[in-house]
């Protein structure tokens, strides 16, 4: 948002032809610079909420397993249910890396894109 506010700020004639398609009747021009401000406006919010609920839907996920834990007194059942955890750990592991590298792909894209 900050690199969005120094564009508009210092930059906003460049600004306003890139939110204006080429060939743009002049008459939607108004209606084009108001959508595609509020696309550019949106794009980290979308990033944002995206990585966020990816990493609260992990936790949770290992959150219920760890605490059905609590009331297992069998002890087989007690270790599968250990192993689904440890397996589940790793499959967050690498969704957080592939999630790290879609935001720093994504950011990136935005950047160059304003």
């Amino acid at each position: 948002i900050r690199i969005l506010i120094f564009r508009i700020l210092n930059h906003l004639n460049n600004l306003l032809a890139h939110l204006t398609p080429s060939g743009t009747p002049p008459i939607l021009i108004p209606f084009i610079v108001i959508i595609e401000s509020i696309s550019l406006i949106i794009r980290p919010l979308t990033l944002a909420i995206r990585l966020t609920a990816n990493i609260i839907a992990g936790h949770l996920l290992l959150t219920l397993l760890g605490s059905s834990g609590i009331n297992i007194s069998n002890l087989s059942t007690l270790i599968i249910l250990i192993f689904t955890q440890i397996l589940l750990l790793i499959l967050e592991i690498a969704v957080s890396l592939i999630q790290a590298y879609v935001f720093s792909i994504l950011s990136t894209l935005y950047r160059r894109e304003t």
